[in-house]
């Protein structure tokens, strides 16, 4: 008979399945924040990549959300609902991703063209302050997760059009989870790579700026396509 070698758990699976268990125990409650990627690394004696790999699979769980500008809180479940593992959960994560980023791109190249014409100075004020708090992510990332996605956000307000809010409102818990990975797998690898991030935010806020709706929707397109194809090979 032959038997199938036992795997050695990996960190950030170890760290994600006490979570769990400290949510099914009761541990952490329902709306309940967590601590700071920086403080659970400490916690855990564990690196920060550990941690947001073990978030990103609690995320793709249904467990934890990341609320704009607040942080990571538990979210309301049921313990039968927990029935796959961290595993399944983060690869089922990234394949939805590419899915995500077709739908992004159909939505903000449209979107990125009614900001460029329809925004006021107090919605590029709210871009122009995401996109200085995201030069900051060097140095700390849930700042750059956060800044990343008010930044879209704030160009989706600037259209002033409460469909395409309300549209977007409801794929942002999805873009919060494709930010992360995204950043997880690539953007926090190298500086240069997140100097590249904020160039192509910068481009984007100088299209809208300037009302040049076709400079605009390109710089979008080659943002979103640019993740879009290193994602593709990452999963390849």
């Amino acid at each position: 008979m032959e038997y199938k070698k036992i795997q050695p758990k990996k960190i950030y699976e170890q760290v994600a399945d006490e979570l769990v268990e400290m949510i099914r125990e009761g541990n952490l409650k329902p709306g309940e924040k967590l601590d700071s990627v920086q403080q659970l690394a400490e916690n855990f004696s564990v690196g920060r990549s550990a941690i947001r790999e073990a978030l990103t699979s609690l995320r793709a769980m249904g467990l934890i959300e990341l609320r704009q500008g607040e942080g990571t809180y538990v979210k309301k479940f049921e313990p039968n609902d927990i029935s796959y593992s961290i595993v399944q959960a983060l690869l089922m994560n990234k394949e939805d991703i590419i899915h995500l980023l077709e739908v992004r791109k159909i939505l903000e190249t449209g979107i990125v063209v009614a900001a460029a014409e329809k925004h006021n100075e107090e919605d590029l004020d709210k871009m122009k302050i995401a996109l200085k708090e995201m030069k900051k992510a060097t140095v700390n990332e849930e700042l750059g997760e956060q800044a990343d996605l008010a930044f879209h956000l704030a160009i989706v307000n600037a259209t002033h059009n409460p469909l395409l809010i309300n549209l977007m409102s409801h794929v942002s818990e999805l873009m919060v989870q494709a930010m992360e990975e995204t950043r997880r797998i690539w953007l926090y690898s190298r500086v240069s790579t997140l100097e590249i991030l904020y160039e192509q935010h910068s481009r984007i806020l100088e299209g809208i700026e300037s009302r040049n709706k076709e400079q605009a929707r390109n710089a979008m397109l080659d943002h979103l396509e640019s993740v879009e194809n290193m994602l593709k090979d990452y999963i390849k």
